[in-house]
This record gives C-alpha cells, structure tokens and sequence, in this order.
C-alpha cells in the first residue's frame, strides 16, 4: 500500500527530528505540510493549499486557521497546527469557531504527530467535540491507512467519508468504554453481570466482590484468546513446516547420485587439499546439479558440476559470487579449473 509507506517514511522522519524543532513553524514545514503533499495536495499551489486561511467571525475580524484544503474553489479541510510538544486536548476552540463559517465539512487539529479529525455528525454546521478519526504517525496501522487514504485527493468524497465516519467515531468511543471498564469496572457494568450470575441480594459487599471477579474473568478471556491464536498461528506454522518437508522429502527421493558425479567430487578435493582439510570440502546433490560447498555452507559454494545431460558442464564462481558456466568432455577436464577453484576457496577464508 503506497500510501502507507509513504506515512511510515514520514513517521520515521518525525523521529529523526521531533528533538531538533522548537517552534510551532518547524513542526508545519517539516512534518504538516509533507502530510498534506502526501494526500496528493499540492501545498505550494494556493488554489488548492490556502495558508493562514482567514474566516470573519462576526465581531472578530482577521483570525486565522493555518491551512484550508480547496477542491474546485471550496475549501473541503481546514487545519490547525500546533508544536509537536503540546497536548492538543486544549487547542480545538479555534478550530471549533472557525467550522462554521468555513463551509467546510471536515477539519484536522494536529503537532505533526498526532492527528484528529472532526465533523459535524451531531449538529449539522457545528463541529463535533470528538473527533471520529485520531491516530498517532509513529504508531500507525495500515487499517488507519485505508482510512486516511478516504482524504487523498484522487478518492476524496464528502458523501462517503461522512458516511462511514459515524462509524469509526462510535467504534472508536465503545472501544475506549469497553477498554476503560476492563481496567477498572464501574459499578452499573459489575450489577450488569452480577444481576445475571448471583441470585441473592447485591449489597455492598457483593458489588465489591463481583467487582474483582468481573475484573478477573476479563482478564482470563483476553489471555485465554491470545493464547488459542498464538496456540492456531503455531499450529498452522508446524502443518507449513510439515508440507514442506514432505515436498523436501518428495525432491530428495527423486535424487540420485552417480559415480560419476562421486569421482568428480574426489577430483575437486584432490585440488583443494593441498590448502585446506578435506572434511571442509562437502557435496550437495540436487535435481538440477551436483554442488560443492565450503564448510557445508550454502553461500560458499565452490563449484557446480552438470554431469547427468547431453553436455556436461562445470559451474565456477568469481568474487561477486556470480556463477559462470564452462563446458568439459570429462570429469578429467576439472583438473584445468585449479586455479579458479583454489581462488575460489582462498577469498572465502579472506572473507
């Protein structure tokens, strides 16, 4: 997903540099106005990217929202940008006076690494207190992704992104109820559950000790679900791992090996040992070449040797590790590569 990647190469340069900006005007030039650019606006264009952007507000004259966002002449996003360091909880009246008058439909408070975007699902032309979408950069998911991809240019569309923000804006205020009763459950959610489970009378005491089981039993399904998925991810790893030795199995009974190809092998030790062990030499037979290795490793491989078709070859490796064939009439012809295949050794040890 570009989009995507783009935002995590934004993310990683909002690390980089969040210590280095001091000033509001930093935090806009280096991590705002590169958000906008990824959207597909061109924050260098004023009849798409207005800064400063100025609204009248009856009495208060010439205040100003630092961007509005325009698509064929009306502005369709405003923002509010504030230093990466403040908390933005106390930032949005500004931004509140300023939705009503701008026409617009959506409006985005942010320092560059947290963003919250707002509407008007509640009362129409007044911005909503919550916002329906917020999403810290450096934390982002591509779920949010695909989301904040509903603002690019090439999709934008008022109709849709409304629709589905009442969606993302419930989900998100019952996941945080549903997270926050998890932590420390209140009394109406323990009587929700105790009503259900305990015939008696729900005195003092009998709140409180259902407070602790209802906090526990919460805490037992959410570690009973990780682990029945940890428990089906390796189950499915192990039936993976399974398949692919019965393939690997499957290959190998398919290799045979000829005495040819042993003799072959014999002649490559009989070059190297004059400079290294014989037990470092190791072969490896495959469907498609007879194959030996330094130390029995695969990223050190001497030479490769086609002996089984119509033409026989032998597979020699120079320093880029980059495989070149040469053609032999005999596995005598080998001896003729002894320098290439003791370079060969050589550079590995160097290595």
């Amino acid at each position: 997903m570009e989009l995507y990647n783009q935002l995590k190469s934004l993310a990683d340069k909002v690390e980089k540099l969040k210590d280095k900006i001091d000033t509001e005007e930093s935090t806009k030039h280096a991590f705002t106005l590169p958000f906008i650019n990824i959207l597909g606006y061109d924050a260098f264009n004023p009849t798409e990217v207005v800064p400063e952007f100025t609204a009248d507000l009856g009495l208060k004259k010439g205040e100003k929202v630092d961007y509005a966002i325009f698509q064929n002449g009306v502005p369709i996003l405003i923002v509010e940008c504030k230093n990466w360091k403040e908390n933005l909880d106390v930032h949005n009246s500004q931004l509140f006076r300023y939705f009503h008058v701008s026409k617009t439909r959506f409006a985005l408070l942010t320092n560059g690494i947290t963003y919250r975007f707002y509407t008007d699902l509640e009362e129409t032309n007044k911005m909503d207190e919550r916002p329906f979408l917020e999403f810290d950069i450096t934390t982002l998911k591509e779920s949010t992704a695909k989301e904040i991809e509903k603002f690019h240019k090439s999709k934008f569309d008022i109709s849709k992104i409304v629709d589905n923000a009442s969606n993302l804006k419930y989900t998100r205020e019952i996941k945080t109820l549903i997270d926050s009763e998890m932590q420390s459950p209140s009394q109406d959610f323990v009587r929700l559950f105790a009503n259900q489970a305990y015939n008696g009378r729900l005195t003092a005491n009998v709140i409180e000790e259902f407070t602790e089981i209802v906090n526990k039993a919460f805490t037992q399904i959410i570690s009973e679900k990780v682990n029945d998925r940890l428990n089906a991810a390796l189950n499915k790893e192990v039936e993976q791992q399974q398949k692919e030795e019965e393939v690997d199995y499957d290959e190998k009974s398919k290799i045979v090996t000829t005495q040819e190809e042993l003799e072959a092998f014999e002649i490559v030790v009989a070059i190297l040992r004059r400079n290294i062990p014989r037990q470092r030499v190791v072969h490896r037979d495959t469907q498609s070449y007879f194959g030996i290795l330094l130390d029995d490793n695969n990223r050190k491989p001497i030479c490769r040797l086609h002996l089984n078709g119509g033409n026989k070859y032998i597979s020699l490796f120079n320093e880029h590790k980059k495989e070149n064939k040469a053609a032999i009439e005999t596995i005598d012809d080998i001896y003729a590569f002894e320098k290439q295949l003791l370079e060969t050794v050589a550079k590995y040890d160097e290595e």
